[in-house]
Parts: C-alpha cells; sequence; structure tokens
C-alpha cells in the first residue's frame, strides 16, 4: 500500500498537467463559453460534408448538451433544485447547465487550478455565482457526507480507481440520491493500452463498474448504451480537426504550433475511438445508481 500511494499521486499531477496544458486548445475548439463542454455528444443525424467550422462548432455544442439532457432523463427524474457535485467539472459547461436547467446548487470539482478559475469566472458572468462553485482537489477527496443529491460524472470516473471511488459517493450521496455516469467502457481488453495512454485513463469493463458499485452500496437503475449516437459526434469532431489543420497550414489559426504538433495523433485516435464504439470494441453507455433510501 505504501509502495502504491506515490505511483496514484503521481498519476493524477500528470492527468492535470495534461488538462491544464490543453486549456487554450479547448477554449478555441469548444468555446468561448460560458458553457464550454469537453466531452461527446449524441448525433442521430451528421450534416452533409463541407459546412464551416463554426456552424461545425455549434452541432458539436448541440450534441454536448443532448448528453446531458438524456442523462438528466435517465434519472428520472433528475432531482432539479437540489445539490449537485459535478465530478471532473473541466471549464463548467455542466456544471452550468444543471444550474440553469435544473435550478441545482452546484459543486464543481477539478484538479486543475485554472480551469477552478475559468469555472468562476464563467459562472459570475452568468449570473451563477451564488450556485456554481468551483472546488479544487482530488475527486477521492471531497468532503462533507450525505450532502449531495446528485453525483455527476461525465467522462470523469475513467480517470478513477472505482472501487474507492463508489464508496466515496455513496458517503456523500444522501439516502435515495443518485450517480449519473457517462463514459466509454473496454469492450475487448486489447484496447485499454492504446486508450489509456492516449487519453490518460484508466478506463474499465461495464462489468467492473458494476462491481464495483454493487460493493460500495449503490443499486444499478439504468444502463443505456447511446454508442451509436456517439459515433457520429466524432464524425463531426473530425471534420473540425480537418478545417483546424486546413487553418494551421496556410499559418491563419490562431494555435498553429499546437494544432500542427498533434494533428496526426489526434486525428488518428479520434478515428480508432470511433472504430471501436462501431464494433464493439468500446461501448459508450449512461449509468444511473442510486444509494438506497
Amino acid at each position: 500500500m505504501r509502495a502504491e500511494a506515490p505511483k496514484t499521486e503521481a498519476r493524477r499531477d500528470e492527468v492535470a498537467g495534461y488538462y491544464d496544458a490543453k486549456t487554450e486548445r479547448i477554449l478555441q475548439r469548444y468555446g468561448p463559453g460560458p458553457r464550454v463542454h469537453y466531452h461527446a455528444g449524441l448525433v442521430d443525424a451528421v450534416p452533409p460534408p463541407g459546412a464551416p467550422a463554426d456552424a461545425l462548432r455549434e452541432h458539436i455544442h448541440g450534441a454536448q448538451e443532448a448528453l446531458l439532457d438524456e442523462l438528466a432523463r435517465a434519472a428520472r427524474p433528475f432531482p432539479d433544485g437540489g445539490d449537485v457535485l459535478d465530478v471532473g467539472c473541466g471549464l463548467g459547461g455542466g456544471a452550468l447547465y444543471w444550474a440553469t436547467r435544473h435550478h441545482a446548487r452546484v459543486t464543481a470539482v477539478t484538479n486543475v487550478p485554472a480551469h477552478a478559475e475559468l469555472v468562476a469566472g464563467f459562472a459570475e458572468s452568468t449570473g451563477l455565482g451564488g450556485r456554481v462553485k468551483p472546488l479544487l482537489c482530488d475527486a477521492l477527496a471531497v468532503p462533507g457526507r450525505a450532502c449531495f443529491d446528485a453525483v455527476v460524472a461525465v467522462e470523469s470516473a475513467c480517470y478513477l480507481q472505482r472501487a474507492e471511488w463508489f464508496r466515496r459517493v455513496r458517503t456523500l450521496l444522501r439516502p435515495g440520491g443518485v450517480v449519473a455516469i457517462a463514459d466509454c467502457f473496454l469492450g475487448r481488453p486489447e484496447l485499454a493500452g492504446p486508450f489509456d495512454r492516449y487519453w490518460r485513463t484508466h478506463i474499465g469493463s461495464l462489468d467492473e463498474y458494476l462491481s464495483a458499485a454493487h460493493a460500495a452500496g449503490l443499486e444499478l437503475e439504468v444502463r443505456d448504451d447511446v454508442s451509436s449516437r456517439v459515433v457520429g459526434f466524432w464524425s463531426l469532431t473530425l471534420e473540425l480537426l480537418a478545417h483546424e489543420r486546413a487553418a494551421a497550414a496556410s499559418g491563419l489559426h490562431p494555435l498553429r504550433a499546437l494544432a500542427q504538433a498533434g494533428r496526426g495523433e489526434s486525428s488518428r485516435e479520434h478515428l480508432r475511438l470511433q472504430q471501436a464504439l462501431m464494433d464493439g470494441g468500446l461501448e459508450y453507455a449512461l449509468l444511473v445508481l442510486r444509494r438506497p433510501g
């Protein structure tokens, strides 16, 4: 156990540094805000090829919010006006969404100092400073007991040690509270290595998640495979990446050096992800688990 702690801490520092370095790129691709999302979305109809970059960004943002809409519906019902913990909140798009659409009081957890500042600024700019509070800490170190009606983790649970995290979540939830998860889950073991290396994650199978949740005393209510609807999102993203490459090549892109440095690897990994979602190597699913009342 003593040998494991420094390794785990180093891994968390690596993830925080990875996202800190990506902040400008996230804002350029998914901004300017205030509701900036950095996660997949649900797409039922991909627009014809050739859409301009601004139109693609609009489609992408709508798809990301559609994912949150679907996650809220899956919670049946989402606790409107309640206390929500947004785990791995990114730049705060989800936290502002829960506060606006569901009148929630949101604690937005991040381990990236620059992101906490951005979340606070976006919340203030939209008049939500009283409802959205960034919390700079590790997701496993959120303080409190029975203080949240919902814990939301959109593409963040894949970074955490699930057994320990689910135990902490159960402690944080009020009786009858829900944990709502949207994430990629492993379908074929050989995909774990490449996925984890590129996305800096700790991906797991649905069985692994559900076993850890059950052991922590959480009951499964919803498991919804939305992989086919996420595939279209990556089609939009790949087209937007093509626009970024073209702008970088012409010298017009404001992040030219960043865009050129990672464009080949980024496109390759996005294609790998899209293919795995189509052939069952990965599953993108919504999970709703409840602490018994």
